[in-house]
């Protein structure tokens, strides 16, 4: 073998080496999956850190999570940083709900869901964007979205009166539905008959 072979031979070598080390770290980012909660944990404490920046104090809230066995929302109360302002205090109970329950009940929404917006109109509708996150990982049928979506409402209309109707939107979108059953094309108003007596 020349010496310009075995040169040629030795880069070769050392290109399909590093290319091997190469691929073996990118199979490591593509194949093994990172924990999903990273992003949203830090979303949720930015949100929480800057509520709390402007809250008025601590108060004892009451959430409603689905309680399937029972077909109806059970109440659970938390305390948590209050703010001053409406929309965040809209903000808080659905970060609230996010979070869970902490009797295991039923989540109202998926963990990694994200807020995107909060609006509150003056005529006591609250407008509510979440991401895509909340379109999955409910529990399947028409009854279990349907204790979803009030233990959004009946827990925002219970902690902040100024609600009176709740509009629920994905990514700045309205859609029909969150898993293919409740209608979420018009807007909802608290019912309390779904609260477990």
């Amino acid at each position: 073998m020349s010496r310009r072979v075995r040169i040629l031979l030795f880069v070769v070598l050392g290109i399909v080496a590093a290319a091997i080390l190469y691929l073996r770290v990118l199979a490591r980012y593509v194949f093994v999956e990172t924990p999903a909660r990273t992003e949203q944990q830090a979303r949720t404490t930015l949100s929480q850190a800057a509520l709390q920046s402007q809250a008025g104090g601590t108060r004892t809230i009451t959430l409603y999570f689905p309680s399937y066995d029972q077909g109806a929302l059970v109440g659970e109360t938390r305390d948590v940083n209050w703010p001053v302002d409406d929309a965040d205090r809209i903000r808080e109970v659905l970060l609230a709900l996010i979070e869970g329950s902490g009797q295991g009940h039923g989540p109202a929404m998926p963990p990694s869901t994200g807020i995107r917006a909060v609006f509150l109109l003056p005529d006591g509708t609250a407008y509510v964007d979440l991401t895509k996150e909340v379109l999955s990982g409910l529990a399947p049928g028409i009854g279990s979205e349907t204790l979803a979506v009030y233990s959004i409402v009946d827990s925002l209309a219970a902690n902040v009166p100024a609600v009176k109707l709740v509009r629920i939107t994905v990514e700045g979108q309205v859609v029909e539905t969150l898993d293919g059953h409740a209608d979420l094309t018009v807007g909802f108003v608290p019912d309390s008959s779904r609260i477990a007596k």
